[in-house]
């Protein structure tokens, strides 16, 4: 099952429990809150099989807060800028769950698209190992700018994921891995820094949901 689905259940077992507890005292039938839990599970259980917990990522995605949705925006211009700045091929972003839906990609709260095709490309990228090395910064960058507008990270566990395959995928050691990640994150802190007119032009132009050339065109602007 996937982590959200998972965490349901754990809720609706919690709940569950809780209400045979309550249910004397309330006076309510035990029959209510155990058929509501058992549907709830069932319909956990076949989203996660089914729709790979779409239908759930999209349900909560209703009930995000604007602060939540403020700090997503913040960590994707993060990415956003940083793949601009390093060269990296931006092909679109999308900033909620029904976003990501309408656009076909993998369920999630939203994302900005990369095209990292340069790296299957052996030749390139062992005469030019720099190549990787900004891979690492982008992918970290969301997490750097949610640490220099907020001074915490709440999201980013799936670019540190992401970040972790590559490396693996590079055959560097494990005990490699942790150096490898602060060097990115503190490359990518370091630019948004730098660049913090532009990082924060790119965010209000992405709540507007702007196009990825009209973001682009601002980044431009704001260096030049």
């Amino acid at each position: 099952m996937e982590q959200t689905s998972l965490n349901l259940v754990a809720i609706a077992v919690f709940v569950m429990t809780l209400s045979a507890l309550l249910s004397p005292v309330l006076n309510i039938s035990p029959f209510i809150p155990a058929a509501t839990t058992f549907a709830v599970l069932g319909l956990a259980t076949v989203d996660s099989f089914s729709w790979g917990g779409k239908g759930l990522t999209l349900f909560l995605d209703l009930f995000t807060s604007s602060e939540e949705r403020k700090r997503i925006i913040h960590h994707e211009a993060g990415h956003f800028l940083a793949a601009y700045c390093l060269g990296v091929p931006i092909t679109g972003y999308s900033l909620t769950a029904w976003e990501t839906f309408r656009q076909g990609e993998k369920a999630g709260i939203g994302g900005v698209q990369f095209d990292f095709s340069l790296l299957s490309d052996q030749e390139k990228v062992s005469r030019n190992p720099l190549i990787v090395e900004r891979t690492f910064t982008v992918l970290m960058a969301g997490i750097a700018a949610e640490k220099v507008i907020y001074n915490n990270v709440e999201g980013g566990e799936e670019d540190k994921q992401n970040l972790r395959e590559l490396l693996k995928i590079l055959g560097l050691r494990a005990e490699l891995y942790q150096q490898k990640e602060n060097w990115a994150l503190l490359q990518a802190k370091n630019l948004l820094i730098r660049h913090q007119t532009a990082y924060e032009g790119l965010v209000k132009l992405m709540e507007r949901r702007a196009s990825v050339e009209e973001c682009q065109q601002l980044i431009q602007e704001k260096m030049n």
